[in-house]
């Protein structure tokens, strides 16, 4: 058994019916199983945003932190052209 606070939450119709059939399907034991589990995936989406933030950061942070000169947009333009005649080159093989 299950220790744990009781709380009152209210919930839109709809999302209170999909929570139930999901526990009428056999999906989950309980409707507070269904919303332990709605939480931990929460949870884990955050973590796995933050995480993603983070590795963004430290890139950028890399670029900023990077010695090599910085491009005009005419080289950058220049590069990007060379790359796209490749993929299509390479798509056409």
């Amino acid at each position: 058994m299950r220790s744990g606070e009781t709380i009152s939450v209210t919930m839109a119709p709809e999302t209170l019916r999909a929570v139930r059939e999901s526990v009428e399907a056999g999906e989950y034991e309980s409707v507070d199983a269904a919303l332990d589990e709605a939480v931990r995936a929460l949870q884990r989406q955050r973590r796995e945003k933050a995480d993603h933030l983070e590795s963004l950061r430290a890139r950028i942070q890399r670029s900023l932190d990077d010695p090599r000169p910085e491009l005009t947009i005419e080289e950058v333009e220049a590069d990007m052209e060379v790359l796209f005649a490749q993929a299509r080159a390479a798509r056409r093989a």
